[in-house]
């Protein structure tokens, strides 16, 4: 049996894919086992500068396994712990979304820095329809929606196609299926161009300041600013900058 997601390292570019497609990539105790392990050993790859999560088949991810758990594996990654893995990684997660996305699924497509996916598939928060709520998955998604479409999209459980949810703001942009690559091959192109450490912090103030207060963050980026611009990679970027070269840590 194949694994349940694959990770391939090229050229810089570490790609997870979610490889249960018979189960809609559903968030089973073996495919969250899978990606967990899978993301732990991109972040950790040192040549891996960007991680790409995309999928198999027509579904990005229907989120929760609902066909129940036919499997004795043990637990070793939760929902929980694979968005804070995300997030908290140093380098930049991409989602190419090739496929429809439900329910924690959406959690998935939001926790990435930056997605991209398909204009022909479809995005739904269906935990209402079965009687639930999207409670873990609205930590990752609620900072990137207004409260007007965050209870639209909440409430009704309805479809909305990749266009809807790019405009709201929960994905980057959607492009038609036959662009897909290219535009993600792009914003990849585009962050491997940046300094490794310099990523890593410009994470951290996307997610941290906006949680501070005005003084705290202040303080904060009072003392991270000349660390950085002290830094080895800093002077290594500004001397490629000044002499119209690349820095290497340029692919």
């Amino acid at each position: 049996m194949t694994d349940a997601t694959l990770l391939d390292v090229e050229r810089g570019i570490a790609t997870i894919t979610l490889n249960r497609p018979d189960n809609r990539n559903a968030l089973s105790i073996e495919l969250m086992n899978s990606l967990g392990d899978n993301m732990s050993k991109a972040v950790e790859d040192e040549a891996a500068r960007v991680v790409v999560l995309t999928n198999e088949g027509n579904t990005f991810c229907a989120g929760a396994n609902l066909r129940g758990e036919p499997t004795d594996e043990k637990a070793r990654f939760g929902l929980v712990e694979i968005l804070q893995m995300m997030q908290d990684a140093p380098k930049p997660v991409v989602g190419r979304i090739a496929g429809h996305c439900t329910g924690g699924g959406n959690g998935l497509a939001a926790a990435c820095d930056i997605s991209i996916a398909a204009e022909d598939v479809f995005f739904a928060f269906t935990e209402v329809r079965i009687g639930v709520a999207p409670a873990i998955i609205s930590v990752v998604c609620l900072p990137k929606l207004r409260r007007s479409d965050a209870l639209e999209l909440f409430l009704t459980g309805k479809r909305v196609m990749a266009t809807r949810i790019a405009e709201i703001g929960m994905i980057n942009l959607a492009v038609p299926r036959e662009e897909l690559d290219a535009a993600v091959g792009d914003i990849v192109d585009d962050l491997a161009a940046g300094g490794p450490n310099a990523l890593a912090a410009s994470k951290d103030l996307v997610y941290k300041v906006p949680a501070m207060s005005r003084d705290d963050a202040f303080a904060w980026t009072g003392k991270l600013s000349p660390e950085i611009f002290a830094s080895e990679e800093a002077a290594e970027g500004i001397k490629a900058f000044r002499e119209k070269t690349k820095p290497s840590w340029v692919p």
